[in-house]
């Protein structure tokens, strides 16, 4: 599966006093790539939660930080995911400083479970986002 990439800019919300990305937002921008993606695929998070009830949680997460993000820079974050198992899924995760060639910031690994809305116990991914896998 080919990379998604979205793009997005710094903003002084996401920074220190320095001007430096805090190191916690980081895992926004990697979430709303995510999120992004499946949009992308004609998945939204609010209906996926009605119909076929279900959600996404972050079970674990692996990053490596490499350089500065800072205020204003453009930032362009790829995701490219794998299915693992019935319920699971593993996003690899780059951000990038301007362009496709960019200098490397950050790259994460995060597993996402899919669970049901009103238990919170594991559930089979959707058909939706299986066909994105085969």
């Amino acid at each position: 599966m080919s990379a998604f990439v979205w793009p997005t800019r710094v903003y002084w919300e996401d920074t220190d006093g320095g001007g430096v990305v805090y190191y916690a937002n980081y895992l926004r921008f990697l979430e709303r790539a995510r999120t992004e993606w499946l949009r992308a695929h004609g998945c939204s998070q609010s209906e996926l939660a009605v119909d076929p009830g279900v959600l996404f949680s972050v079970v674990e997460v692996n990053i490596r930080y490499r350089r500065p993000a800072r205020l204003d820079d453009l930032l362009l974050i790829s995701s490219v995911p794998t299915q693992d198992g019935a319920a699971c899924m593993i996003f690899k995760q780059r951000m990038l400083h301007g362009s496709e060639t960019g200098e490397l910031l950050a790259e994460a690994e995060v597993r996402i479970a899919c669970v049901s809305a009103s238990t919170f116990k594991p559930r089979r991914l959707p058909p939706a986002l299986l066909r994105e896998f085969s």
